[in-house]
Formats: structure tokens, C-alpha cells, sequence
């Protein structure tokens, strides 16, 4: 770090450095690290937009709350860039998101100082909550203060956890960090007025004691009531919260830091749950980010002085860009396909169709349970809803995808996105799971491409069936297969030889992504590789041929090997009362670490040159078929 830039927050390794410095000294800090801020995202990418707009409030928390032991909660970590810089990670931020380095995300493990680890949406104030009682029962004097975008909003977790607050009454502060809305006349000086005046303590004092003495004239208590909610109401849109139990205080302007700390200071000592209200931008200070806030929400490395540019090459033909002219075309074709999404838009590929089908696109925000349910009602009556979602989102809407679709066998089509490993994000957004706990539920068909013109043609296939089905396919390219615009229907059930050996040594069983490597693998040990397509229903009767035909069977699955498509291997062969020599490569029962999709699958084993080793150590170990079967990974 260049010292004569930073002159103060070259000081700053703690909170505690934080708090030796005056007020005045903040305004300065707060220039300093946000200049910082646009150095490392221009040098190592990350989350961008959002750490510049939460500047001065993550340093008025740190200056006025005892952090660690007050406990700030970040929701979902976008905004935390500021904190990690100002709580000793400053001079390792431009290791964030690679291998080894700063954790894209709050982290337990990694600093005191993040409460609680994140990566999903809309988990803060129940987490602070928590927090909050369990101070609370041990008599521990501390503050929890959940912080959460307008976004996170949009979930229901929040509301059912300001419901539950506002019932138990704990000293609770969630600040509502408000980045979308326009900063209207009404967030002026008059609001940051008003917001100073509901956050003191005259005001606090007059309106408990007015409930006390009013008391017992319940006629005249409930007037009072409405009276001062409905002038509130004419000035701040506070109702809801206060409906819940929270007392409302803003909005006011989150940049504005002599305000913002001057209501914290007041706020902190307020006793009940209290809801700051403050309006931010994101991307302030930098221009650019400031009018585009989608684009610069995560970045690559940039010049600063010419901001993101085209790098002029042809984009890569993605499997999200197969999904996009597959909706967009089946859509031509079927005026019954509706597309859902959760505040996914351009995560999932949905742009192009929502500005050609707006009438049959829904974005329901980051709601992923209401995504599920409300598709399943769609299907009810007629409609063929596709729910374009992320492997890690559908996780949170899992209930629903059992209670309300499987088991009513209901044709809602979820194209799953980022299935397998993401890369930089890390744990929190691997898609890893979708093969165990979708090939469980009754009526599901799941599929896993192995190259991009299969993606088309399964998600087609999983359009033409009357129940549930799933196309699970990965972040990023394929192995570059030329999409064919006509569609077919695959045999349900079927997989596909794609190499085969005259030798019956050994045959290897890849799912989806793992078919390219496995094809490497193949050429050079001459083994027999099938394409199996279908997860569920697995082709059985292959299954049992090529346990009876071959000495070696290798399943391969970017998926934990836990309840994954090489357990269903296991399980028809057990069915089917046949042993056989089986080895499932997957990824191992244990935490990948962020890194680039490269280090995950190289962290589990699962490189060409890894499982060439694999298999070659496996079969040097069991020459000949033998009553023994192996499961391990």
C-alpha cells in the first residue's frame, strides 16, 4: 500500500486504531478507503459496487460499537469489503477470492470480527437475533446490529424474524442499508431532522411516558396511537416495521457520516428492536459504478480511468447463453411457458426473454421458496413454468420442491444453473448438492448435460414431460459441441456410449460435466465410457450389463459422492443382487475452499491427470473381478 495515499488508513489495523482517531479525521478515512476500495477491485476483481456504498456506515459502526465484542452481521457480504479492510485485512485484500486468500464473504474462521458467516441472502436479523438472546441469557452487556440491503428485503426470512424480535422485545438494531431507492426530496435535511428527533431521547422518553400515562383510558390510548402513527406516516415510511414491533427511524442519508453518527449514537441506546433506516448509492464515489451499478456490482480487474470496456474477443458460448435461446425459442413455440426467477435476471440468462415475453416473465425477488410455489400453482392450471435458478439458491427453496411439487407431480421445469463447482465465491455458492437431493423426490427427472447441444435438447425434453424434471448444467463453457437449433426428445432413462472398448477391463460411468475429462481418461486407459444423461431414472439395465460384462466400473460426478448418481449406481447393482468391483470418484465429504473452478476440482481429485492416477491405482489393486465393492472418494 502506497503510505502518502493512505495516510490514515495505513494506521488503521483494527477498530481499535479506528477509534484513537477524532470525528473530524472520519470524513478523511472515509475518502481514503474508498479510494482504496476501487484500487483492489481494478487490481483483483471482487464485489464492488456494494463495499462503496457502505463506506461511511461500516465506519461509524466500527468508531461507535465495541466490535468484536458487539457483533455487526453483514447480510450477505457484498457489502462487507469496507469491514474486512478496516478489521486487519487490509493489506491481503488483493488476495480476495483466490486460492489461500481473503474469503469473498464473512467468515468465522477467518476474523473475530465477522459474527456470522454468510454468502446467501436475507440471514442477518435472524442470525443478530440469536445473537441478541443468547447475550441477553448470559447477562452479557452487548449490541447486535444486523445489516441488510433493500434486497434482502425482498425475502421473507427478514419479516418472519422481525416478527419473532418484536415479540421478544431484545435490544435489537437492524439497519435497512437501502441502495436502490432515489434519494427524494423527502431524504433531506428535513428527514435527517426528523430521524435525529425519533432518535433521542426526549422523543423516546415523551412517547413512553404519554403510552403510560394513557394507560387506562384505552379510547383515548389507541387515538393517540393513530395519531402519531399516522404522522409519521406522513413523513417516513415506517408503518410495517412498527406494525412488527421495531421502532422506525429514517430514512436518512447513509453518506452523510456527522448525521449518520449522530443517530447511532442515539439508536445504540434505545432499548427495544429498533429499524435505521439509512438511503445509500451503490458504487459512490466512482462515476462509472454509480450509473451502472449491475455492471460493477463484481468485476474483473479494470483500468479505473477507462472503467469496464469489451475486451473485443467473441464471448464464449456459455451454458447460460444455451439456456437463454432455448427459453427464448421454446417460448416462440409454446405459449404456455411462463419463466420464473429470483432476482436472478442476469445471473440466469432471463434479459433477452423478459424484453421479448415481459407479459411471462417473474422475477419474485430473492424469494426462492415463494419461486417454487408459486410455479407449482402455475402448473396447476396450465401454465409450463421454467424456474431459472442457481444449484445453491434452489437449496432454500427444498420444502417447497418436495411438499409442493414433487409430490404432486406437478410439470415445473427448473433449469439449475452453477451446478458443480463456481469458483471464487466459494462454499457458499457451490452447486454440489442438486444430485443427492434431487434424485430422492418421487417423480423427479434429473438430467446432467454433457455438452451444450445436450443442454438444449434436455432442457426441450424436460418441456415435453407432464411432472417435475431438472437440467442441471454448470457455470461458464462446455467443451465447445456446435448447438443444433432443431429439438429433440431424449429416451427418458437412456445414457449414451460414448467410447467403446473392445477390452473388458474396465468401463467408467460420467455424469454431465465429467464426461469430457472422462473421455481423456478412456483414450488413454482404452476403457469404455458412457455419457449417462439421466441421474433419475438412472439407465438400469445398462447399469447391470456392464456389471456383468466388465471387471472395473468407475463412476465420475461433479457432486458429492454422498446420496449422488454413483450411490444410484450402488443401488440398482445391490437391487439387482450383483458385486461388482465399483469405484465412485466425486467430491469428497468435506469443504472446498474459494479458489477458480480449476483449484476446486484439483482440491477434489477430480483433474484428468487425478483421476487417470485414481483409476489406475484402483485397478492395480483389483486386477480381477471380486466379491468386493468399493464407495470411497
Amino acid at each position: 500500500m502506497n503510505e502518502s495515499r493512505f495516510p490514515l488508513l495505513t494506521q488503521i489495523d483494527s477498530p481499535e486504531d479506528l477509534r484513537k482517531l477524532t470525528e473530524s479525521q472520519l470524513l478523511e478515512v472515509a475518502k481514503e478507503l474508498r479510494s482504496f476500495l476501487l484500487d483492489i477491485a481494478s487490481q483483483s476483481g471482487g464485489h464492488f459496487a456494494a463495499g462503496m456504498g457502505t463506506v461511511e456506515l461500516t465506519i461509524a459502526l466500527h468508531y461507535l460499537f465495541n466490535t468484536p465484542n458487539d457483533r455487526l452481521v453483514w447480510d450477505v457480504g457484498h457489502q462487507a469489503y469496507p469491514h474486512k479492510i478496516l478489521t486487519g485485512r487490509r493489506d491481503r485484500m488483493t488476495t480476495i477470492r483466490q486460492k489461500g486468500g481473503v474469503s469473498p464473504f464473512p467468515k468465522r474462521a477467518e476474523s473475530p470480527y465477522d459474527a456470522f458467516g454468510v454468502g446467501h441472502s436475507s440471514t442477518s436479523i435472524s442470525a443478530a437475533l440469536g445473537m441478541q438472546i443468547a447475550a441477553d441469557h448470559a447477562g452479557i452487556d452487548r449490541k447486535c446490529v444486523a445489516i441488510i440491503g433493500d434486497g434482502g428485503m425482498t425475502a421473507g426470512l427478514p419479516f418472519e424474524a422481525m416478527n419473532h424480535a418484536g415479540d421478544v422485545g431484545s435490544d435489537l438494531l437492524v439497519i435497512l442499508n437501502d441502495n436502490n431507492m432515489a434519494i427524494s426530496p423527502n431524504v433531506g435535511a428535513l428527514s435527517n431532522h426528523f430521524a435525529k428527533v425519533l432518535s433521542g431521547k426526549v422523543y423516546s422518553t415523551v412517547r413512553e411516558g404519554g403510552k403510560k400515562a394513557l394507560s387506562n383510558l384505552p379510547s383515548v390510548k389507541e387515538l393517540a396511537h393513530r395519531l402519531e402513527e399516522h404522522a409519521k406516516g406522513l413523513i417516513v415510511p415506517g408503518t410495517l416495521f412498527e406494525e412488527l414491533g421495531f421502532n422506525y427511524i429514517g430514512p436518512i442519508d447513509g453518506h452523510d457520516l456527522p448525521v449518520l453518527m449522530s443517530t447511532l449514537r442515539n439508536v445504540k441506546n434505545l432499548k427495544g428492536p429498533q429499524l435505521l433506516h439509512i438511503i445509500t448509492k451503490k458504487g459512490k464515489g466512482y462515476e462509472l459504478a454509480e450509473e451502472d451499478p449491475v455492471k460493477y456490482h463484481g468485476v474483473s480487474p479494470f483500468d479505473p480511468e477507462k472503467g469496464i470496456v469489451p475486451s473485443g474477443k467473441k464471448p464464449q458460448q456459455t451454458y447460460t447463453n444455451v439456456f437463454t435461446d432455448w427459453i427464448c425459442d421454446m417460448a416462440a413455440m409454446d405459449d404456455r411457458l411462463v419463466a420464473i426467477t429470483p432476482a436472478m435476471r442476469e445471473g440466469s440468462g432471463l434479459v433477452r426473454f423478459e424484453q421479448e415475453y415481459p407479459d411471462r416473465y417473474f422475477d419474485v425477488g430473492i424469494a426462492e421458496q415463494h419461486a417454487v410455489n408459486v410455479a407449482a400453482g402455475m402448473a396447476c392450471d396450465g401454465l409450463k413454468p421454467v424456474v431459472a435458478i442457481y444449484s445453491t439458491f434452489l437449496q432454500r427453496g427444498y420444502d417447497q420442491l418436495v411438499h409442493d411439487v414433487a409430490l404432486q407431480n406437478l410439470p415445473v421445469l427448473f433449469a439449475i444453473d452453477r451446478a458443480g463447482f463456481v469458483g471464487a465465491d466459494g462454499p457458499t455458492h457451490n452447486g454440489i448438492y442438486d444430485y443427492s437431493f434431487m434424485r430422492c423426490l418421487p417423480n423427479m427427472v434429473v438430467m446432467a448435460p454433457a455438452d451444450e447441444n445436450e443442454c438444449r435438447q434436455m432442457l426441450y425434453t424436460g418441456m415435453q414431460l407432464d411432472q417435475p424434471a431438472s437440467v442441471r448444467y454448470p457455470r461458464g463453457g462446455g467443451p465447445g459441441v456446435e448447438v443444433q437449433k432443431e429439438m429433440t426428445v431424449l429416451p427418458i432413462g437412456k445414457a449414451e456410449i460414448r467410447r467403446q472398448s473392445k477390452m473388458r477391463k474396465l468401463a467408467i460411468l460420467a455424469f454431465g460435466t465429467m464426461v469430457t475429462p472422462a473421455m481423456e481418461v478412456g483414450e488413454k486407459l482404452d476403457a469404455t465410457v458412457i455419457n449417462m444423461r439421466f441421474v433419475k431414472p438412472l439407465d438400469a439395465e445398462l447399469v447391470i450389463k456392464l456389471a456383468q460384462d466388465y471387471e472395473n466400473l468407475v463412476t465420475i460426478e461433479e457432486n458429492v459422492i454422498q446420496g449422488g448418481a454413483g450411490a444410484a449406481v450402488s443401488e440398482v447393482l445391490s437391487e439387482a443382487g450383483l458385486v461388482a468391483n465399483l469405484r465412485h470418484i466425486g467430491i469428497p465429504d468435506r469443504l472446498i475452499h474459494h479458489g477458480s473452478q480449476a483449484d476446486m476440482l484439483e482440491d477434489s481429485g477430480l483433474t484428468v491427470k487425478q483421476i487417470l492416477e485414481t483409476v489406475q491405482n484402483y485397478i492395480h489393486h483389483h486386477p480381477d473381478k471380486s466379491p468386493i465393492d468399493i464407495a470411497t472418494g
